[in-house]
């Protein structure tokens, strides 16, 4: 019996002892493992005869049961200071600023645009507008005053979906102006509008995708007239290009659905092969405008004799070049990161109608 005490005593003294998991599991090991002191004691029972088995084994268990449970405390015990000490290690200062992350993400130019877009006209009273990317031939083109023959409606220039069991095709839209269609249909004048969105054509060149973005804007009500076309768009370039006055021109020009028609120009230089906006004597396009045509709003469910009104449409890309030095189109599409990380705005850096 004084062996087992001595042995009892030593092996909870070891336990105390143990400074980390790795010691305690080598404790109990030696204590309880299949060659443990303990076990090697209990495979001796079976040599004793039964009144001292009886006695010498009830106590071997209350050893065996003391020493397991002193080991499961001091596991408890060396787990939640190791726990401790991770967490003090680990511990992060959520006051200081953070780090500069060369991963952090950017906002790709095209949308930077389209919310620059949406915030200008957004102050002038313009609502946001959006339509489908796969439309029939009545809102691609029919009731935009397209006729049958007109060259868009060629397989060159357009994507044209199978045909349907009527015989008709769907098209991916080779503009945004269908948005401006649907909006007419549904809504009651005065309407007022900015439709940007992606668009369709089979093109590709430096200058040209197969899928490029525009935005349109429509105005209709009663009084509307060129005038306010001309008033509207000039705020626009020269808040656009954070310009204080922008030269603009006006030059008559041909589109199905408005009439009068023109192309808008802002003055620019090229010296030394650098453009520069809104100085010089140089011009350059920059959108295509125009009154509502009557047959437009005739195909609307409009009355030509009481509403009138303009629209608008330009290249989202083409405007994101001029202002932020883009060369080529097609980098836009290319998924090239570092492209974006030069080209790229911080996410912080998105406009909207109350910071611009």
């Amino acid at each position: 019996m004084e062996n087992i005490e001595a042995l009892r005593e030593e092996v909870l003294a070891e336990v105390e002892k143990a400074v980390d998991l790795a010691a305690l599991e080598e404790v109990r090991i030696s204590a309880l493992g299949k060659k443990g002191r303990i076990t090697g004691l209990m495979k001796n029972l079976g040599k004793m005869d039964p009144d001292q088995r009886r006695e010498f084994g009830q106590t071997l268990n209350l050893v065996k049961d003391q020493v397991a449970g002193a080991i499961d405390t001091r596991k408890t015990a060396l787990e939640d200071a190791a726990l401790e000490a991770r967490l003090a290690g680990e511990r992060i200062d959520v006051t200081l600023s953070s780090r500069p992350d060369e991963t952090a993400g950017r906002i790709h130019p095209i949308s930077q645009t389209i919310d620059e877009i949406v915030s200008i006209f957004g102050e002038m009273g313009f609502a946001l507008a959006e339509g489908p990317d796969v439309e029939d031939d009545f809102h691609n083109f029919t009731a935009l005053n397209i006729p049958p023959e007109h060259p868009a409606r060629e397989m060159q220039d357009t994507f044209y979906l199978p045909e349907q069991e009527d015989g008709s095709r769907l098209v991916l839209r080779t503009h945004t102006s269908p948005v401006q269609i649907r909006t007419m249909q549904s809504k009651t004048p005065p309407i007022r509008i900015i439709a940007p969105g992606r668009t369709y054509r089979s093109d590709s060149d430096m200058t040209h995708t197969p899928m490029f973005h525009q935005v349109e804007g429509l105005v209709i009500d009663k009084k509307t007239h060129m005038g306010h076309l001309k008033g509207c768009l000039l705020e626009f370039v020269k808040t656009y290009f954070e310009l204080d006055d922008v030269p603009v021109r006006y030059r008559p020009s041909f589109f199905p659905f408005t009439e009068p028609s023109a192309e808008m120009d802002i003055g620019c230089s090229r010296k030394g092969g650098e453009l520069k906006i809104g100085e010089g004597d140089d011009w350059l396009e920059i959108l295509g405008c125009g009154m509502v045509h009557p047959r437009v709003l005739a195909a609307c469910g409009l009355d030509p004799n009481e509403y009138q009104g303009f629209a608008f449409g330009m290249g989202i890309e083409r405007i994101a070049m001029l202002k932020y030095g883009i060369p080529d189109l097609r980098t836009f599409f290319d998924t090239d990161l570092r492209w974006l990380k030069h080209y790229g705005f911080v996410p912080l850096d998105v406009p909207n109608m109350v910071r611009g």
